[in-house]
Protein backbone atom coordinates (compact mmCIF):
# COMPACT_ATOMS: atom_id res chain seq x y z
CA UNK A 1 0.00 0.00 0.00
CA UNK A 2 1.39 3.36 -1.18
CA UNK A 3 2.23 5.65 1.74
CA UNK A 4 0.14 8.53 2.42
CA UNK A 5 1.05 12.07 4.78
CA UNK A 6 -0.61 14.38 6.63
CA UNK A 7 -0.54 17.47 5.40
CA UNK A 8 1.65 18.36 8.60
CA UNK A 9 4.08 15.90 8.17
CA UNK A 10 3.90 16.30 4.47
CA UNK A 11 5.11 20.15 4.73
CA UNK A 12 7.94 19.54 7.47
CA UNK A 13 9.48 16.98 4.96
CA UNK A 14 9.52 19.36 2.18
CA UNK A 15 10.95 21.70 4.38
CA UNK A 16 13.47 18.86 5.53
CA UNK A 17 14.23 18.22 1.66
CA UNK A 18 14.96 22.42 1.13
CA UNK A 19 17.22 22.56 3.95
CA UNK A 20 19.17 19.98 3.08
CA UNK A 21 19.58 21.45 -0.51
CA UNK A 22 20.43 24.60 0.77
CA UNK A 23 23.22 22.92 3.38
CA UNK A 24 24.51 21.54 0.06
CA UNK A 25 24.73 24.73 -1.58
CA UNK A 26 26.58 26.35 1.88
CA UNK A 27 29.19 23.73 1.53
CA UNK A 28 29.64 25.28 -1.68
CA UNK A 29 29.96 28.22 -0.60
CA UNK A 30 32.69 27.29 1.80
CA UNK A 31 34.55 24.71 -0.31
CA UNK A 32 34.46 26.50 -3.94
CA UNK A 33 37.86 27.93 -5.46
CA UNK A 34 36.52 29.78 -8.01
CA UNK A 35 34.70 33.38 -6.65
CA UNK A 36 32.10 32.60 -9.87
CA UNK A 37 31.31 30.12 -7.71
CA UNK A 38 31.99 31.37 -4.17
CA UNK A 39 30.58 35.20 -4.64
CA UNK A 40 28.80 35.30 -7.95
CA UNK A 41 26.75 32.12 -7.18
CA UNK A 42 26.94 30.47 -10.59
CA UNK A 43 26.13 27.32 -9.60
CA UNK A 44 22.97 24.65 -8.99
CA UNK A 45 22.43 22.32 -5.98
CA UNK A 46 19.27 19.46 -6.68
CA UNK A 47 18.25 15.92 -5.90
CA UNK A 48 15.94 13.62 -7.57
CA UNK A 49 13.92 10.51 -6.74
CA UNK A 50 15.53 7.26 -7.98
CA UNK A 51 13.30 7.40 -11.36
CA UNK A 52 14.96 10.95 -11.93
CA UNK A 53 12.23 12.92 -11.45
CA UNK A 54 13.30 16.61 -9.69
CA UNK A 55 12.04 16.71 -6.03
CA UNK A 56 14.13 19.67 -5.11
CA UNK A 57 16.44 22.38 -5.76
CA UNK A 58 18.69 24.92 -3.67
CA UNK A 59 16.85 28.28 -2.66
CA UNK A 60 19.18 30.63 -5.11
CA UNK A 61 19.24 27.70 -7.82
CA UNK A 62 19.79 29.95 -11.48
CA UNK A 63 17.35 28.99 -14.06
CA UNK A 64 19.29 27.94 -16.89
CA UNK A 65 20.70 24.99 -14.93
CA UNK A 66 18.07 23.94 -12.94
CA UNK A 67 15.72 23.37 -15.57
CA UNK A 68 17.63 22.10 -18.02
CA UNK A 69 19.01 19.96 -15.15
CA UNK A 70 15.67 18.85 -14.45
CA UNK A 71 15.63 17.59 -18.10
CA UNK A 72 19.32 16.20 -18.93
CA UNK A 73 19.34 14.46 -15.85
CA UNK A 74 16.22 12.40 -15.17
CA UNK A 75 17.77 11.48 -19.18
CA UNK A 76 21.02 10.52 -17.92
CA UNK A 77 20.27 8.54 -15.44
CA UNK A 78 17.45 6.33 -17.13
CA UNK A 79 20.29 6.08 -19.56
CA UNK A 80 22.07 3.40 -17.30
CA UNK A 81 20.56 -0.10 -15.92
CA UNK A 82 19.50 0.75 -12.50
CA UNK A 83 21.34 -2.17 -11.35
CA UNK A 84 24.63 -0.58 -12.90
CA UNK A 85 25.12 1.88 -9.67
CA UNK A 86 26.78 1.44 -6.71
CA UNK A 87 27.80 2.65 -3.53
CA UNK A 88 30.36 5.06 -3.79
CA UNK A 89 29.82 5.86 -7.63
CA UNK A 90 29.73 9.54 -9.00
CA UNK A 91 29.60 10.67 -12.49
CA UNK A 92 30.99 13.81 -14.16
CA UNK A 93 30.00 15.18 -17.65
CA UNK A 94 29.65 18.86 -19.41
CA UNK A 95 28.00 17.90 -22.64
CA UNK A 96 26.07 20.22 -23.48
CA UNK A 97 23.05 18.74 -25.39
CA UNK A 98 22.57 16.01 -22.28
CA UNK A 99 22.23 18.90 -19.32
CA UNK A 100 22.92 23.08 -19.79
CA UNK A 101 23.87 24.60 -22.19
CA UNK A 102 28.10 25.17 -22.62
CA UNK A 103 30.63 23.05 -21.29
CA UNK A 104 31.68 25.52 -18.54
CA UNK A 105 28.90 23.91 -16.86
CA UNK A 106 30.04 20.98 -15.42
CA UNK A 107 28.24 18.18 -13.68
CA UNK A 108 28.71 15.81 -10.91
CA UNK A 109 26.19 13.37 -10.78
CA UNK A 110 25.75 10.43 -7.51
CA UNK A 111 23.21 7.67 -6.87
CA UNK A 112 22.27 7.76 -3.17
CA UNK A 113 21.31 4.50 -1.18
CA UNK A 114 19.73 3.57 1.54
CA UNK A 115 19.65 0.41 3.47
CA UNK A 116 21.19 -1.26 0.39
CA UNK A 117 18.61 0.04 -1.95
CA UNK A 118 18.87 3.01 -4.95
CA UNK A 119 16.97 5.64 -3.04
CA UNK A 120 17.84 9.05 -5.04
CA UNK A 121 20.25 10.74 -7.10
CA UNK A 122 22.08 14.10 -6.34
CA UNK A 123 23.39 16.64 -8.74
CA UNK A 124 25.65 19.71 -9.08
CA UNK A 125 26.25 21.83 -11.39
CA UNK A 126 29.29 24.31 -11.40
CA UNK A 127 29.80 26.90 -13.95
CA UNK A 128 33.79 26.78 -13.88
CA UNK A 129 35.45 29.36 -14.64
CA UNK A 130 37.95 27.70 -16.92
CA UNK A 131 37.44 24.55 -18.98
CA UNK A 132 39.87 25.27 -22.00
CA UNK A 133 39.63 26.18 -25.24
CA UNK A 134 38.94 29.84 -27.51
CA UNK A 135 37.34 31.81 -24.48
CA UNK A 136 35.79 34.21 -27.22
CA UNK A 137 32.00 34.15 -28.52
CA UNK A 138 32.53 34.08 -32.21
CA UNK A 139 33.55 30.18 -31.82
CA UNK A 140 33.08 28.48 -34.91
CA UNK A 141 32.05 24.92 -33.48
CA UNK A 142 32.02 23.20 -29.69
CA UNK A 143 35.61 21.76 -30.31
CA UNK A 144 37.49 25.57 -29.58
CA UNK A 145 34.56 26.41 -26.96
CA UNK A 146 36.73 23.72 -24.87
CA UNK A 147 37.04 20.14 -23.28
CA UNK A 148 34.25 18.08 -23.79
CA UNK A 149 33.95 15.17 -21.06
CA UNK A 150 31.15 12.98 -21.86
CA UNK A 151 29.35 10.96 -18.74
CA UNK A 152 31.92 9.11 -17.40
CA UNK A 153 32.57 7.76 -13.98
CA UNK A 154 34.61 9.91 -11.53
CA UNK A 155 34.44 7.53 -9.13
CA UNK A 156 33.80 3.64 -9.39
CA UNK A 157 32.37 2.21 -6.50
CA UNK A 158 34.41 4.95 -3.94
CA UNK A 159 37.59 4.39 -6.06
CA UNK A 160 38.39 7.47 -7.63
CA UNK A 161 39.25 7.05 -11.79
CA UNK A 162 42.52 9.90 -11.58
CA UNK A 163 43.06 9.21 -15.59
CA UNK A 164 39.93 11.68 -15.96
CA UNK A 165 41.23 14.53 -13.49
CA UNK A 166 44.16 14.16 -15.13
CA UNK A 167 42.48 14.82 -18.39
CA UNK A 168 40.70 17.57 -17.09
CA UNK A 169 43.91 19.18 -15.34
CA UNK A 170 45.40 19.11 -18.72
CA UNK A 171 43.45 21.10 -20.64
CA UNK A 172 42.81 24.24 -18.66
CA UNK A 173 44.57 27.42 -17.64
CA UNK A 174 44.32 27.04 -13.56
CA UNK A 175 44.17 23.23 -13.27
CA UNK A 176 44.35 23.52 -9.43
CA UNK A 177 41.24 25.73 -8.89
CA UNK A 178 39.17 23.66 -11.44
CA UNK A 179 40.03 20.29 -9.78
CA UNK A 180 39.82 22.04 -6.80
CA UNK A 181 35.95 23.04 -7.99
CA UNK A 182 34.98 19.78 -8.60
CA UNK A 183 36.19 18.77 -5.19
CA UNK A 184 33.96 20.92 -3.97
CA UNK A 185 31.16 19.54 -5.88
CA UNK A 186 31.91 16.08 -4.83
CA UNK A 187 31.74 17.23 -0.95
CA UNK A 188 28.39 19.09 -1.96
CA UNK A 189 26.63 15.67 -2.89
CA UNK A 190 27.90 14.06 0.03
CA UNK A 191 26.66 16.34 1.88
CA UNK A 192 22.75 15.97 0.53
CA UNK A 193 23.42 12.31 0.17
CA UNK A 194 24.42 12.21 4.14
CA UNK A 195 21.43 14.66 5.28
CA UNK A 196 18.63 12.37 2.96
CA UNK A 197 19.48 9.06 4.42
CA UNK A 198 19.82 10.97 8.06
CA UNK A 199 15.70 11.80 7.06
CA UNK A 200 14.72 8.56 5.62
CA UNK A 201 16.14 7.14 9.05
CA UNK A 202 14.80 9.53 11.47
CA UNK A 203 11.00 9.35 10.02
CA UNK A 204 11.42 5.42 9.47
CA UNK A 205 10.94 5.94 5.88
CA UNK A 206 11.89 2.71 3.19
CA UNK A 207 12.60 5.23 0.46
CA UNK A 208 11.42 8.19 -0.97
CA UNK A 209 9.02 6.94 -4.09
CA UNK A 210 6.06 7.49 -1.78
CA UNK A 211 7.00 11.25 -0.67
CA UNK A 212 8.27 12.11 -3.96
CA UNK A 213 4.81 10.73 -5.37
CA UNK A 214 2.76 12.80 -3.18
CA UNK A 215 4.96 16.45 -3.85
CA UNK A 216 5.56 16.21 -7.01
CA UNK A 217 1.26 15.15 -7.66
CA UNK A 218 0.67 18.17 -5.41
CA UNK A 219 2.13 20.49 -6.91
CA UNK A 220 1.55 19.54 -10.66
CA UNK A 221 -2.12 20.19 -9.64
CA UNK A 222 -1.55 23.46 -8.35
CA UNK A 223 0.71 24.44 -11.19
CA UNK A 224 -2.75 23.30 -13.27
CA UNK A 225 -5.20 25.18 -11.07
CA UNK A 226 -3.30 28.19 -12.11
CA UNK A 227 -2.72 27.58 -15.69
CA UNK A 228 -6.58 27.17 -16.06
CA UNK A 229 -7.48 30.98 -14.87
CA UNK A 230 -6.00 31.97 -18.06
CA UNK A 231 -8.61 32.20 -20.93
CA UNK A 232 -7.93 28.95 -23.60
CA UNK A 233 -6.28 30.88 -27.15
CA UNK A 234 -2.53 30.99 -28.98
CA UNK A 235 -0.53 34.17 -27.68
CA UNK A 236 1.94 35.28 -29.79
CA UNK A 237 5.50 37.38 -29.60
CA UNK A 238 8.88 37.82 -31.84
CA UNK A 239 12.07 38.91 -30.79
CA UNK A 240 15.00 40.75 -32.22
CA UNK A 241 18.40 39.64 -30.83
CA UNK A 242 21.51 41.87 -32.21
CA UNK A 243 24.68 39.81 -33.81
CA UNK A 244 28.20 40.70 -34.81
CA UNK A 245 28.61 43.33 -36.91
CA UNK A 246 27.75 42.37 -40.15
CA UNK A 247 25.38 39.82 -39.70
CA UNK A 248 21.65 39.18 -39.72
CA UNK A 249 19.53 40.05 -36.60
CA UNK A 250 18.41 36.95 -35.34
CA UNK A 251 14.63 36.43 -34.95
CA UNK A 252 13.25 34.62 -31.94
CA UNK A 253 9.69 33.60 -32.27
CA UNK A 254 6.74 32.02 -30.02
CA UNK A 255 3.24 30.77 -29.96
CA UNK A 256 2.19 29.93 -26.79
CA UNK A 257 -0.89 28.01 -26.85
CA UNK A 258 -2.91 27.88 -23.44
CA UNK A 259 -5.21 24.91 -23.71
CA UNK A 260 -7.00 24.04 -20.12
CA UNK A 261 -4.20 23.04 -17.77
CA UNK A 262 -2.13 22.35 -20.78
CA UNK A 263 0.66 25.13 -22.21
CA UNK A 264 2.48 24.44 -25.48
CA UNK A 265 5.51 26.73 -26.33
CA UNK A 266 6.02 26.50 -29.82
CA UNK A 267 9.24 28.08 -31.59
CA UNK A 268 8.46 27.12 -34.83
CA UNK A 269 9.98 30.10 -37.26
CA UNK A 270 12.88 30.99 -34.98
CA UNK A 271 16.28 31.59 -37.10
CA UNK A 272 18.66 28.78 -37.80
CA UNK A 273 21.78 28.46 -35.64
CA UNK A 274 24.19 30.86 -36.10
CA UNK A 275 28.21 30.05 -36.72
CA UNK A 276 28.92 31.65 -33.19
CA UNK A 277 29.14 30.53 -29.66
CA UNK A 278 25.11 32.25 -29.20
CA UNK A 279 23.36 28.61 -29.89
CA UNK A 280 21.09 27.16 -27.56
CA UNK A 281 20.44 23.79 -26.83
CA UNK A 282 16.80 22.49 -26.36
CA UNK A 283 17.57 22.02 -22.46
CA UNK A 284 18.96 25.79 -21.92
CA UNK A 285 15.72 26.90 -24.12
CA UNK A 286 12.98 24.99 -22.02
CA UNK A 287 14.76 26.01 -18.98
CA UNK A 288 13.96 29.58 -19.62
CA UNK A 289 10.94 28.72 -20.68
CA UNK A 290 10.12 27.27 -17.67
CA UNK A 291 11.27 30.38 -16.21
CA UNK A 292 8.77 32.82 -17.19
CA UNK A 293 5.71 30.28 -16.91
CA UNK A 294 6.26 29.33 -13.33
CA UNK A 295 7.41 33.26 -12.36
CA UNK A 296 4.02 34.34 -13.92
CA UNK A 297 1.55 31.24 -13.27
CA UNK A 298 3.00 30.68 -8.97
CA UNK A 299 5.99 31.27 -8.49
CA UNK A 300 5.28 29.97 -4.86
CA UNK A 301 5.00 26.96 -5.79
CA UNK A 302 7.42 23.78 -5.15
CA UNK A 303 10.26 23.85 -7.66
CA UNK A 304 10.06 20.07 -8.56
CA UNK A 305 9.20 17.54 -11.56
CA UNK A 306 5.61 18.15 -11.14
CA UNK A 307 6.43 22.15 -12.03
CA UNK A 308 6.93 21.16 -15.29
CA UNK A 309 4.29 18.31 -16.18
CA UNK A 310 1.77 20.77 -17.68
CA UNK A 311 4.54 22.35 -19.92
CA UNK A 312 6.02 21.08 -23.46
CA UNK A 313 8.30 22.77 -25.60
CA UNK A 314 8.71 22.34 -29.81
CA UNK A 315 12.02 24.07 -30.79
CA UNK A 316 12.62 23.33 -34.49
CA UNK A 317 15.43 21.29 -34.25
CA UNK A 318 18.84 22.87 -36.27
CA UNK A 319 17.44 26.27 -35.46
CA UNK A 320 19.30 28.90 -32.64
CA UNK A 321 17.14 27.74 -30.14
CA UNK A 322 17.76 23.95 -30.68
CA UNK A 323 21.07 23.27 -31.89
CA UNK A 324 22.39 20.71 -33.95
CA UNK A 325 25.87 19.42 -32.57
CA UNK A 326 28.58 20.64 -33.04
CA UNK A 327 27.49 24.11 -32.87
CA UNK A 328 29.49 26.59 -30.51
CA UNK A 329 27.42 26.93 -27.46
CA UNK A 330 29.55 28.94 -25.23
CA UNK A 331 27.91 32.03 -25.07
CA UNK A 332 24.52 30.27 -25.27
CA UNK A 333 22.89 32.89 -22.69
CA UNK A 334 23.32 35.86 -25.27
CA UNK A 335 20.19 34.39 -27.20
CA UNK A 336 18.63 31.76 -24.31
CA UNK A 337 18.26 34.67 -21.51
CA UNK A 338 15.67 36.40 -23.78
CA UNK A 339 13.27 33.28 -24.43
CA UNK A 340 11.76 34.47 -20.80
CA UNK A 341 11.51 37.93 -21.93
CA UNK A 342 9.64 37.38 -25.08
CA UNK A 343 7.37 35.11 -23.65
CA UNK A 344 6.43 37.96 -20.96
CA UNK A 345 5.83 40.09 -24.26
CA UNK A 346 3.17 37.06 -25.75
CA UNK A 347 1.94 36.58 -22.21
CA UNK A 348 1.26 40.54 -21.27
CA UNK A 349 -2.23 41.18 -22.49
CA UNK A 350 -3.81 38.11 -20.75
CA UNK A 351 -1.65 38.78 -17.62
CA UNK A 352 -0.38 42.25 -17.72
CA UNK A 353 0.11 42.11 -13.83
CA UNK A 354 2.35 38.99 -14.20
CA UNK A 355 4.91 40.22 -16.80
CA UNK A 356 7.84 42.98 -16.58
CA UNK A 357 9.33 44.72 -19.30
CA UNK A 358 12.82 44.09 -20.38
CA UNK A 359 15.91 43.74 -18.46
CA UNK A 360 19.44 44.91 -19.06
CA UNK A 361 20.43 42.23 -17.12
CA UNK A 362 18.67 40.32 -19.87
CA UNK A 363 21.71 38.51 -21.02
CA UNK A 364 23.74 39.12 -18.25
CA UNK A 365 27.16 40.57 -19.23
CA UNK A 366 30.10 37.74 -18.01
CA UNK A 367 33.71 38.89 -18.73
CA UNK A 368 36.81 36.66 -18.53
CA UNK A 369 40.15 37.94 -18.15
CA UNK A 370 43.14 35.82 -18.07
CA UNK A 371 46.97 35.97 -18.77
CA UNK A 372 50.02 35.95 -17.03
CA UNK A 373 51.46 37.91 -13.75
CA UNK A 374 54.89 39.15 -13.93
CA UNK A 375 56.26 35.67 -12.41
CA UNK A 376 54.76 33.90 -15.27
CA UNK A 377 51.64 31.96 -13.35
CA UNK A 378 48.55 31.77 -14.95
CA UNK A 379 45.44 33.89 -13.38
CA UNK A 380 41.96 33.41 -14.81
CA UNK A 381 38.93 35.50 -13.71
CA UNK A 382 35.32 35.25 -14.63
CA UNK A 383 33.02 38.37 -13.09
CA UNK A 384 28.86 38.17 -14.06
CA UNK A 385 26.92 41.62 -14.29
CA UNK A 386 23.69 42.79 -13.73
CA UNK A 387 22.21 46.14 -15.38
CA UNK A 388 18.48 47.56 -14.75
CA UNK A 389 15.41 45.16 -14.95
CA UNK A 390 12.73 45.88 -16.46
CA UNK A 391 9.87 47.54 -14.71
CA UNK A 392 6.41 45.90 -13.68
CA UNK A 393 2.70 46.97 -12.93
CA UNK A 394 3.68 48.01 -9.20
CA UNK A 395 7.11 48.26 -9.07
CA UNK A 396 10.01 50.42 -11.03
CA UNK A 397 12.55 47.93 -11.89
CA UNK A 398 15.54 47.20 -9.75
CA UNK A 399 19.10 48.23 -10.00
CA UNK A 400 22.26 46.22 -11.79
CA UNK A 401 20.18 43.17 -11.47
CA UNK A 402 20.65 39.82 -13.18
CA UNK A 403 17.64 38.68 -14.63
CA UNK A 404 16.40 36.11 -15.34
CA UNK A 405 19.40 33.81 -14.37
CA UNK A 406 19.49 35.24 -10.76
CA UNK A 407 23.42 35.31 -10.48
CA UNK A 408 25.36 37.79 -7.93
CA UNK A 409 27.40 40.77 -9.04
CA UNK A 410 30.64 39.90 -8.18
CA UNK A 411 32.50 42.22 -5.37
CA UNK A 412 35.60 44.68 -6.57
CA UNK A 413 37.38 43.60 -3.84
CA UNK A 414 36.76 40.33 -4.69
CA UNK A 415 38.25 40.79 -8.24
CA UNK A 416 41.11 42.86 -7.36
CA UNK A 417 42.44 39.96 -5.58
CA UNK A 418 41.83 37.73 -7.93
CA UNK A 419 43.44 39.50 -10.84
CA UNK A 420 46.15 42.31 -11.12
CA UNK A 421 43.41 44.50 -12.32
CA UNK A 422 42.32 47.88 -10.93
CA UNK A 423 38.45 48.73 -11.07
CA UNK A 424 38.92 52.81 -11.48
CA UNK A 425 35.07 53.35 -10.81
CA UNK A 426 31.64 51.67 -10.46
CA UNK A 427 28.64 53.40 -10.56
CA UNK A 428 24.93 54.04 -11.67
CA UNK A 429 24.24 55.64 -14.81
CA UNK A 430 21.69 58.29 -14.13
CA UNK A 431 18.74 58.29 -16.83
CA UNK A 432 19.63 55.03 -18.07
CA UNK A 433 16.26 53.31 -16.48
CA UNK A 434 12.95 53.13 -19.57
CA UNK A 435 10.65 56.20 -18.15
CA UNK A 436 7.36 54.83 -17.54
CA UNK A 437 4.23 55.07 -14.67
CA UNK A 438 7.15 52.63 -13.04
CA UNK A 439 10.62 53.48 -14.14
CA UNK A 440 12.96 50.66 -15.43
CA UNK A 441 16.34 50.06 -12.98
CA UNK A 442 19.57 51.99 -13.77
CA UNK A 443 22.23 50.18 -15.61
CA UNK A 444 25.74 50.41 -14.66
CA UNK A 445 29.01 51.62 -15.43
CA UNK A 446 32.69 49.42 -14.57
CA UNK A 447 36.04 50.95 -15.53
CA UNK A 448 38.72 48.51 -15.23
CA UNK A 449 42.31 49.78 -15.78
CA UNK A 450 45.17 47.36 -16.72
CA UNK A 451 48.03 48.42 -14.43
CA UNK A 452 51.49 50.01 -16.11
CA UNK A 453 53.53 50.53 -13.14
CA UNK A 454 55.72 47.22 -11.07
CA UNK A 455 52.67 45.53 -10.87
CA UNK A 456 52.02 45.55 -14.66
CA UNK A 457 50.75 41.61 -15.38
CA UNK A 458 52.61 40.08 -19.10
CA UNK A 459 50.89 41.19 -21.86
CA UNK A 460 48.31 40.44 -23.53
CA UNK A 461 45.52 40.56 -21.10
CA UNK A 462 42.95 38.35 -23.09
CA UNK A 463 38.98 39.44 -22.91
CA UNK A 464 36.76 37.78 -23.71
CA UNK A 465 33.01 38.58 -23.64
CA UNK A 466 29.84 37.56 -22.98
CA UNK A 467 26.85 40.43 -23.70
CA UNK A 468 24.22 42.30 -25.60
CA UNK A 469 22.10 45.00 -25.98
CA UNK A 470 24.38 46.79 -27.79
CA UNK A 471 22.16 47.87 -30.69
CA UNK A 472 18.52 47.13 -29.04
CA UNK A 473 17.55 48.76 -26.08
CA UNK A 474 15.58 46.91 -23.38
CA UNK A 475 11.85 47.49 -24.73
CA UNK A 476 9.50 48.91 -22.06
CA UNK A 477 5.55 47.56 -22.00
CA UNK A 478 2.56 49.32 -22.07
CA UNK A 479 3.53 52.91 -23.21
CA UNK A 480 6.71 52.21 -20.75
CA UNK A 481 9.75 53.52 -23.13
CA UNK A 482 12.99 51.61 -23.65
CA UNK A 483 16.30 51.71 -20.97
CA UNK A 484 19.57 53.14 -22.19
CA UNK A 485 21.71 50.38 -24.63
CA UNK A 486 25.19 49.02 -23.20
CA UNK A 487 28.17 50.31 -24.37
CA UNK A 488 32.32 48.38 -24.24
CA UNK A 489 34.50 51.31 -25.06
CA UNK A 490 38.46 50.00 -25.14
CA UNK A 491 40.66 53.31 -24.19
CA UNK A 492 37.55 55.29 -25.51
CA UNK A 493 36.61 53.98 -28.82
CA UNK A 494 34.58 51.10 -29.72
CA UNK A 495 35.34 47.52 -28.64
CA UNK A 496 34.09 44.19 -30.16
CA UNK A 497 32.19 42.24 -27.49
CA UNK A 498 31.82 39.62 -29.92
CA UNK A 499 35.57 38.55 -30.25
CA UNK A 500 38.68 38.43 -27.92
CA UNK A 501 39.86 41.30 -27.09
CA UNK A 502 43.70 41.31 -26.38
CA UNK A 503 44.81 44.57 -23.79
CA UNK A 504 47.79 46.03 -23.22
CA UNK A 505 49.53 47.95 -19.63
CA UNK A 506 47.76 51.48 -19.84
CA UNK A 507 44.58 50.25 -21.14
CA UNK A 508 41.01 51.05 -19.87
CA UNK A 509 38.07 49.55 -20.19
CA UNK A 510 34.71 51.18 -20.10
CA UNK A 511 31.98 48.36 -19.76
CA UNK A 512 27.96 50.41 -19.49
CA UNK A 513 25.27 47.79 -18.52
CA UNK A 514 21.61 48.52 -20.09
CA UNK A 515 18.78 49.91 -18.33
CA UNK A 516 15.51 48.32 -17.54
CA UNK A 517 12.22 49.04 -19.83
CA UNK A 518 9.86 51.41 -18.20
CA UNK A 519 6.04 49.94 -17.37
CA UNK A 520 2.97 52.36 -18.25
CA UNK A 521 3.17 55.84 -19.96
CA UNK A 522 5.48 57.87 -17.81
CA UNK A 523 2.91 61.44 -18.14
CA UNK A 524 1.06 58.86 -15.00
CA UNK A 525 4.19 58.54 -12.77
CA UNK A 526 3.59 60.45 -9.69
CA UNK A 527 5.29 63.59 -9.63
CA UNK A 528 6.95 63.45 -5.66
CA UNK A 529 8.08 59.84 -7.18
CA UNK A 530 9.78 61.84 -9.69
CA UNK A 531 11.10 64.00 -7.75
CA UNK A 532 12.70 61.63 -5.49
CA UNK A 533 14.22 60.13 -8.47
CA UNK A 534 16.00 63.41 -9.31
CA UNK A 535 17.36 64.21 -5.57
CA UNK A 536 18.52 60.61 -5.71
CA UNK A 537 20.38 61.07 -8.58
CA UNK A 538 18.47 58.96 -11.18
CA UNK A 539 17.31 61.11 -12.87
CA UNK A 540 18.14 64.55 -14.41
CA UNK A 541 16.04 67.54 -13.65
CA UNK A 542 16.45 67.79 -17.59
CA UNK A 543 15.04 64.06 -18.06
CA UNK A 544 12.30 64.95 -15.38
CA UNK A 545 10.43 67.30 -17.83
CA UNK A 546 11.33 66.13 -21.12
CA UNK A 547 9.96 62.24 -20.17
CA UNK A 548 7.88 62.64 -17.02
CA UNK A 549 6.13 66.19 -17.78
CA UNK A 550 7.56 67.00 -14.04
CA UNK A 551 8.71 70.95 -13.79
CA UNK A 552 11.13 70.83 -10.89
CA UNK A 553 12.46 74.24 -9.56
CA UNK A 554 16.36 73.80 -8.44
CA UNK A 555 16.93 76.52 -6.37
CA UNK A 556 13.98 74.78 -3.55
CA UNK A 557 13.98 71.62 -5.44
CA UNK A 558 10.63 71.28 -5.08
CA UNK A 559 7.73 70.37 -8.18
CA UNK A 560 6.08 73.30 -9.49
CA UNK A 561 2.96 71.67 -9.75
CA UNK A 562 0.74 74.45 -11.96
CA UNK A 563 3.99 74.20 -14.79
CA UNK A 564 3.74 70.43 -14.56
CA UNK A 565 0.29 70.38 -15.24
CA UNK A 566 0.65 72.51 -17.96
CA UNK A 567 3.34 70.66 -19.53
CA UNK A 568 1.70 67.49 -19.43
CA UNK A 569 -1.37 68.68 -20.88
CA UNK A 570 0.74 69.46 -23.91
CA UNK A 571 2.78 66.29 -23.86
CA UNK A 572 1.17 63.55 -26.01
CA UNK A 573 0.51 59.89 -24.40
CA UNK A 574 2.83 57.34 -24.80
CA UNK A 575 2.18 54.62 -27.46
Amino acid sequence: MTQKFDPVTLEILWRRLISIVDEADSAVARTAFSSLLRDAHDYTCMFTDRRGRELAQGTFATPGQSGAMALGIKKLVNKLPPDSHKPGDIYITNDPWALAGHLNDVCVISPIFYKGELAAFTACVFHHSDIGGRVASDNHDVFEDGLFIPLVKLYDGGELNSAVLEMIRWNVRTPDEVVGDIRSQIAANHVCAEKICQMLEEYNLDGLDALADEIIGRTEKSMREAISKVPDGIYRAEGIIEQMEGKDDIKIKVAVEVKGSDIEVDMEGSSPQVDWGGNVVYNFTYAYVFMAMKSMFDPYIPNNDGCAQPIKLKAPEGSVVNCRFPAAVAARMQIGHFVTEIIYRAMADALPDKVIAGSGGTPATMNVFYGRRQNGQPWHCVIIRGGGMGASSKSDGKYVYIFPANGANTPVEIFESDTPLIVEKRELLPDSGGPGKMKGGLGRRAIFRVPDDEYAPIPPVNLGIQSGRFKYPPEGLFGGKPGARARFLVNGKPGNPYGLTQLQPGDVVIMDAAGGGGYGDPLERDPERVLADVINGYVTIEKARSEYGVVIDEASMKVDYPATQELRGNMPPSD
